[in-house]
């Protein structure tokens, strides 16, 4: 388009900054935000809310939080995506803050603000404060809960070990239940080890049609976390059966404005070599630090050597790798993965950013994980 000498107007840059949020290029939404001040695009609140969104999403709130300061007639969008980009780092008490702030000012709060502000007391155990803003949504916001409400209501319980109240809301809900609300229980019941009540949510998932290719996988999860490799086996079978795929795993990360992109044991990319080489110079930096490999997280019948191995390759250690081999010392590494990150990543991720100065930004599917100084900023409570 710009070859062509054809000017962006305001949907392009919303187009184009909304696929950089999906990706994860934070460089690149730089650039563009660079070419909208420099080349006479008016950066409207729609488009100064995308570059909210797309700031958020590639990991660096703090120039969200500037574009959102900078707009001048705010509207119930650009206040919503700034409180979701703080619910989604994590930043719960300062998502709140910002709501309370919202609604001082006099703007009414819409379904998506609200599910920002659950989701921000989720990811920090609010257990609380969601109660009461769930249980006060129609009376104080005039806003009836949907399935979505409903989901980060069974996310935060389900989370915090309330399994059986998150249970019992799904059950007696008034809208009617989707697979994602059923998962949500079924990934708490694994996180928590109760196998019982997850084979329970699994069964009546299968029975109403509502299970997917993570149906099986959480249910193997939780098999596996119990050693109960017939379990395990039976799972697997039942998919292999019924052609059900797992989704795969990949991490991606931003490098000269590129995106590249990880896959498990990935040995195609031009610099694998170098990378396996990073892997093993991280191995020996980390075992240094005390760290033990997480085997029992290893979904497979295998003896410890091979699940070393098998931890060894994930598709976000790959990327990390690359970042560290492809980047200036001490600058910060940006990961984005399709997955929830595993719990053994997670510890390698937290000593690798102690032993090389560095922070680590990492985006999975739930939330986003800023490594520091051997430390996450999710307090491991994801």
């Amino acid at each position: 388009m710009l070859r062509a000498k054809v000017k962006p107007n305001e949907a392009t840059m919303v187009a184009v900054l909304s696929a950089c949020a999906q990706i994860g290029a934070l460089e690149s939404g730089r650039w563009l935000h660079w070419y909208a001040e420099n080349h006479g695009i008016d950066i409207n609140v729609r488009v100064a809310t995308s570059f909210i969104d797309m700031y958020c999403k590639c990991g660096s709130l703090e120039e969200a939080r500037l574009v959102f300061e900078r707009i001048t007639h705010k509207d119930v969008v650009a206040w919503n995506s700034m409180i979701v980009g703080y619910a989604m780092h994590g930043l719960s008490d300062v998502a709140l803050q910002l709501f309370d702030e919202m609604c001082r000012l006099g703007y009414k709060p819409t379904d998506i603000t609200l599910i920002g502000v659950l989701n921000a007391c989720g990811h920090s155990g609010l257990v609380r404060e969601g109660r009461e803003i769930f249980s006060s949504m129609a009376r104080t916001y005039g806003i009836e809960p949907k399935v979505e409400h409903y989901g980060c209501m069974v996310n935060l319980l389900g989370r915090a070990g309330y399994l059986e109240e998150a249970y019992d809301l799904v059950k007696n809900m008034e809208v009617e239940q989707d697979a994602v609300l059923w998962g949500a229980l079924l990934g708490a019941c694994k996180i928590h080890g109760n196998v019982a009540l997850g084979e329970e949510i699994a069964g009546l998932m299968m029975r109403q049609n509502l299970e997917n290719s993570g149906t099986y996988v959480l249910l193997s999860n939780l098999y596996a976390k119990a050693n109960n490799w017939e379990g395990v086996a039976k799972v697997r079978t039942m998919m292999r059966d019924g052609g059900v795929e797992k989704e795969h795993g990949c991490s991606s990360i931003e490098v000269n404005n590129r995106v590249h992109e990880f896959v498990a044991g990935d040995s195609w990319h031009p610099r694998s070599k170098d990378i396996h080489m990073m892997l093993e110079e991280m191995n020996a930096w980390v075992k240094a630090q005390g760290y033990t490999p997480r085997t029992d997280t290893v979904l497979h019948d295998l003896g410890e050597e091979e699940k070393e191995k098998s931890l060894g390759v994930h598709s976000e250690k790959l990327a990390m790798a690359f970042g560290l081999i492809s980047t200036e010392p001490g600058a910060t590494i940006r990961i984005v993965k399709n997955l929830r990150v595993c719990s053994d990543c997670h510890d390698v991720m937290k000593l690798v950013s102690k032993i090389t100065r560095r922070t680590i930004v990492m985006r999975d599917r739930n939330r986003f994980h800023h490594f520091e100084n051997g430390s996450c900023s999710c307090g491991d409570y994801w």
